[in-house]
């Protein structure tokens, strides 16, 4: 298993680890609930070094990532930043990521952990105009520092100006006195803050300044746990569990992020899954009986009848209810509508929602 450059770090901590992604991983630290809630009050810090990052350079760097990417990269300057995905030629998600726009003809895609090797192998295997391709993967560290404290802890560590950056842009200088950190105001957790990347040589020196600044705040460090509790108040998809290479991106709902101003890798068939509808579709629900859902228990309406599966599910620490996300037939996936989780044989009453589960006061 490979550790991160902060592994025994979090180790001394008293972490409790797991394996994740070929990772020797933090899940939890003080216990998930009371992470969760450290990031949506205060301000916790995520070492998510599992994650990978791709530096794409050259003069057709953009025609390549235009090819590969389902949103447009054309719209992005140098300091923005993209969500988008891989589609496959199957109608499917190879991954989804972000898309940094560098400096000159350069940009970097950050994907998914467990993807790494599959998302690499299809950069290279597309890369037909001669791009010039590096996996900085292992030589990166990645911290994600959220929640609505984040900006006040770290603007003492660097003249970047943090408190006017907006959502998914990006600047890159120094921070923390390392050179070449970019700093991106992005994440995973609904509750604002900042991604940090900088090389695995200076990763300790950085994470200490970033804990030594948030004392006042009472900053903590948090683990996959409450990074997994907190997308899915978001309604944010998670690559395995709401998406895969069978999961169409329009039943998803992620056809925001698929621009057909442009070809890409099977645009043409989704254009027409666009045009003639999808058969199913991701949902929100809470449940109004007691319970947990759990990804893959059945869904039936109120006859029985099986109409979908869970994706993802979990007591929410904020709302204080069971919540998950699933796909059901698009007929039965209206807002307010009443459906029935299958839970140790038991039909257990829900209502579909809207996303997000958790809205900021």
């Amino acid at each position: 298993m490979k550790s991160t450059a902060l592994t025994h770090i979090h180790e001394s901590l008293g972490a409790k680890m797991v394996p994740f992604a070929g990772y020797n991983m933090p899940v939890s630290y003080a216990g998930i609930k009371e992470e969760h809630n450290t990031v949506r009050n205060g301000v916790g810090v995520f070492d998510v070094s599992h994650m990978g990052e791709f530096v794409l350079k050259g003069e057709n760097a953009l025609e390549l990532v235009q090819k590969i990417t389902s949103n447009d990269a054309s719209k992005l300057v140098e300091g923005k930043v993209q969500y988008s995905y891989f589609p496959n030629e199957k109608g499917g998600i190879i991954d989804d990521l972000l898309v940094y726009k560098l400096e000159g003809d350069a940009f970097m895609l950050v994907v998914n952990a467990s993807n790494i090797e599959k998302d690499w192998n299809w950069v290279v295997a597309n890369n037909t105009m001669g791009v010039e391709l590096h996996n900085i993967s292992d030589k990166t560290t990645l911290l994600a520092v959220q929640g609505p404290k984040a900006v006040e802890v770290l603007q003492g560590l660097t003249e970047m100006d943090l408190r006017d950056m907006k959502y998914y842009t990006y600047q890159k200088g120094v921070f923390a006195g390392a050179e070449n950190v970019v700093v991106s105001a992005t994440g995973y957790t609904g509750s604002g803050g900042f991604e940090i990347y900088c090389e695995n040589e200076v990763a300790e020196i950085i994470w200490n300044k970033i804990f030594e600044a948030g004392q006042d705040y009472n900053i903590q460090p948090i683990g996959l746990g409450a990074r997994d509790t907190l997308r899915l108040e978001m309604g944010f998809c998670l690559y395995g569990n709401d998406i895969d290479e069978s999961t169409s991106p329009l039943a998803a709902g992620l056809g925001w992020i698929t621009k057909f101003t442009k070809e890409f890798i099977n645009s043409k068939n989704l254009l027409l899954e666009k045009e003639n509808g999808t058969p199913r579709k991701l949902i929100g629900f809470e449940l109004v009986d007691r319970g947990i859902p759990r990804h893959d228990y059945l869904i039936v309406d109120a006859n029985g009848n099986e109409i979908g599966k869970v994706t993802s599910g979990t007591m929410s620490p904020s709302l204080n209810k069971a919540i998950g996300m699933a796909y059901v037939d698009v007929a039965s996936a209206t807002v307010d509508s009443e459906i029935f989780i299958v839970i140790r044989d038991k039909k257990v009453l829900s209502k579909i929602v809207k996303f997000p589960f958790y809205k900021a006061n």
